[in-house]
């Protein structure tokens, strides 16, 4: 449809399809085209009248109608797109989630008013001590009983007994779905998370109780959720006391996830990666390792990153994304987490407002994220930073610079997971701080 009337692609054969009933008018204005397409719910007849294209969504095909039909728009509801099978694993109307962020941000308001809609949220727990997370989940099961909900589970190198001690909650509180991002390798907890759900069906069947959503942006790190939990850790729980014989062998059997989450450039943790490229890639691993692996059931692939509008939501679609992800846009939303100076500044936000920026919980492996750098001076200390980082020796870099360390390139503190400090006005003056 163009700016003044509505059109389709030129045709090299007539048309094969007679239409009959009461046709409408014989023009239709951009804008009566438009609203009979909004209506998504009702499937219409492309017609041809004369020299007119207009859409009909009455009447039907006959071989003796009076009117060239020149093709069918069908139905096509929220409902109709991705996967069915995720609708029907999660209990949720549509092929799409909530993802979290950390802090809360994803908050038990956000889980809950999405979750009476039955649409799958996760709470972001990345942060919390336990006794908020155990809170929070509690609240979300006395409010939604049956469901739908995740709760995030964020890798942290540096503290796997919060990690582990967050999986024995869950595993307490009976959360049948996980949401596992920031993974570089796989860790114990996440191992025991898994495992701990397999039980024994019918004929041979290995039933899923614990179910994994995994965020990944890596190829390396989407093999370690498509294949089945290494042996090595297996064996570490089973001697540990913490899972059965049994289960030890179905973990074999199946992939540590069911469903992997390819995050294309985002907000917070991201490489960076064009889902248009990442996707398929990881995709067609997918199916390469699922079909060597024998699997009885396709782990499905999802796509994250940039889902901000229904332009992205449908490309996503078109890429063979069996659900979508959002995260940085729900921000925005009047349950999330966030303070409402915070929402007013990324209501205003544009592209070019954002930045990359180290990451605090996983500074020493060299991460970063992607932060809003208007009003914060991100742009600033990430500089600093670098130049910190590139000057210090690869085996002293997890320490922070001794004072005074302060760079006469930039008005802040190299050492950014401090916050921005105004430089000193001599290096004496850094020695009193």
């Amino acid at each position: 449809m163009n700016q003044d009337k509505l059109c389709v692609a030129p045709r090299f054969a007539a048309p094969v399809y007679k239409w009959q009933g009461h046709a409408g008018k014989f023009q239709q204005t951009p804008e009566q085209a438009q609203a009979q397409l909004l209506d998504l719910a009702r499937p219409l007849h492309v017609l041809r009248q004369q020299d007119a294209v207009l859409l009909e969504p009455a009447g039907g095909l006959a071989g003796n109608g009076q009117v060239d039909c020149l093709g069918m728009v069908p139905a096509m509801l929220p409902e109709y797109f991705g996967d069915p099978s995720f609708l029907r694993d999660y209990g949720v109307r549509f092929a799409y989630y909530a993802g979290a962020m950390a802090g809360g941000i994803n908050s038990e308001d956000m889980v809950i008013a999405l979750g009476s809609r039955r649409i799958l949220s996760a709470f972001g727990a990345g942060g919390l001590t336990l006794e908020r997370i155990g809170s929070a989940i509690r609240r979300i099961k006395q409010a939604l009983p049956n469901g739908p909900y995740a709760i995030n589970l964020l890798h942290n190198p540096s503290q796997p007994d919060w990690e582990m001690n967050c999986v024995k909650l869950f595993i307490e509180q009976d959360v049948k779905v996980v949401e596992a991002s920031a993974y570089v390798n796989l860790s114990a907890a996440i191992v025991y998370y898994r495992v701990k759900g397999l039980e024994a069906g019918d004929k041979g069947a290995v039933i899923r109780r614990n179910r994994v959503i995994a965020k990944v942006s890596r190829r390396e790190v989407a093999q370690h959720f498509l294949s089945p939990a290494p042996e090595k850790i297996v064996r570490k729980l089973l001697a540990d006391g913490l899972i059965s014989e049994r289960q030890a062998e179905l973990a074999k059997k199946v992939p540590m996830a069911d469903d992997i989450t390819v995050e294309a450039d985002s907000g917070g943790h991201t490489d960076n990666g064009l889902l248009s490229c990442i996707f398929r890639s990881i995709a067609e691993l997918r199916d390469e390792i699922c079909a060597g692996q024998g699997y009885p059931f396709t782990v499905r692939v999802g796509a994250a990153g940039g889902i901000g509008s229904p332009h992205a939501t449908l490309a996503a679609f078109s890429l063979g994304a069996a659900y979508v992800v959002t995260g940085s846009i729900n921000q925005a939303c009047v349950e999330a987490g966030t303070s409402d100076p915070v929402k007013q500044l990324l209501g205003k936000a544009k592209i070019a407002d954002m930045a990359m920026a180290p990451s605090a919980d996983m500074f020493e492996l060299g991460a970063k994220v992607q932060v809003l750098k208007a009003a914060a001076c991100t742009r600033c200390a990430r500089r600093s930073c670098t130049a910190c980082t590139s000057s210090t020796p690869a085996w002293n870099r997890s320490r922070p610079p001794k004072w005074p360390a302060w760079n006469s390139r930039c008005s802040v503190s190299r050492w950014p997971r401090y916050g921005p400090t105004p430089r000193p006005s001599s290096p004496a003056a850094a020695t009193r701080r």
